[in-house]
């Protein structure tokens, strides 16, 4: 394929189980409104003890391929992995997924493509959702785990219908608020090629084992860069429960103190998100409406809150 529109990186560690579904989730059999020549997919395989098999990456479509890094060749943090795939890569404009376990819905790629065409030079977010009750940090402790989950993804027609992923799941901490509110980050994050590459891509000082807050900084830096922040309206990523290093470990036990330091130490400054005004791209599906009700109640309640707090 010669110069895709939109080059997806996804990466992957250890994730046999989640990378399936991610996967599946990137395909045109799943993704609407798309063409399979229009975006290539690259899974990197970053360091796992049990390598993903290229065989089953390309069973998802002719443009996915794997980057495979055998264990003890690279640093914990996937941060040169991405920038390496995205040098390789071909497309106008690049996504990046730096947490390989989350399911995509069904409208993202056609509306990233739709955002390009739409804005001279945005930086295109998606928010996240944890599956499961609860966040998993706090469900795992009430025995939420990969063999519930599965169960929990088999009650609902995802394949058919990734929409249905939003009934059995929550919203993330970092995009608690909803779309009307600023987010923290975004774990599928688009930029136009020339943007990412003048932004240097993931700054690969961030040391910390899945890249710590490297993720944080890169949408920090993009919003400030980038002419618009467009969030998909009624879209999201989905976190799979893998054993991560953040996402599934008891909130006690959570490394963000460590990450954060790390943070400041190359920043100079605490990590605050970015307040850019959003643009809102996308449609909005009857299973996300619940999330569209309480995004509206947030972003009501924190103008009460300026209103009351103005001198």
């Amino acid at each position: 394929m010669q110069h895709p529109r939109l080059s997806i990186i996804v990466n992957f560690h250890d994730m046999a189980r989640e990378a399936a579904r991610t996967l599946h989730t990137l395909s045109c059999r799943y993704q609407r409104g798309v063409a399979e020549d229009t975006y290539e997919v690259i899974a990197i395989d970053h360091g796992s003890s049990t390598p993903l098999d290229p065989a089953m990456v390309r069973s998802y479509g002719p443009t996915f391929r794997l980057v495979r890094h055998a264990p003890g060749t690279v640093p914990a943090s996937p941060a040169a992995a991405i920038n390496a795939a995205v040098a390789d890569s071909t497309g106008e404009a690049v996504a990046v997924c730096i947490d390989g376990a989350r399911m995509l819905s069904p409208g993202i790629v056609r509306l990233m493509l739709a955002a390009f065409d739409a804005f001279s030079d945005p930086v295109v977010a998606t928010l996240g959702w944890h599956l499961g009750p609860a966040l998993q940090n706090r469900s795992m402790l009430a025995g939420y785990d990969q063999t519930v989950e599965d169960r929990l993804l088999e009650s609902i027609d995802w394949r058919h219908d990734g929409y249905e992923l939003f009934t059995v799941s929550c919203l993330a901490g970092s995009s608690a608020a909803g779309w009307f509110r600023p987010i923290a980050e975004s774990n599928c994050l688009a930029l136009r090629r020339g943007t990412y590459e003048r932004l240097g891509g993931f700054d690969e000082r961030f040391r910390e084992a899945g890249g710590g807050l490297v993720a944080l900084d890169l949408y920090r830096r993009a919003c400030a860069a980038a002419s618009d922040l467009v969030l998909l309206l009624g879209e999201g990523t989905f976190h799979q429960y893998h054993g991560g290093v953040a996402t599934n470990v008891p909130e006690d036990r959570h490394p963000y103190e460590r990450f954060h330091d790390e943070y400041v130490r190359l920043r100079g400054a605490a990590y605050t998100p970015p307040s850019t005004r959003a643009c809102y791209l996308g449609t909005v599906p009857p299973q996300c409406l619940p999330f569209l009700a309480s995004s509206v109640e947030r972003a009501l309640a924190a103008k009460t809150a300026d209103i009351g707090n103005a001198p």
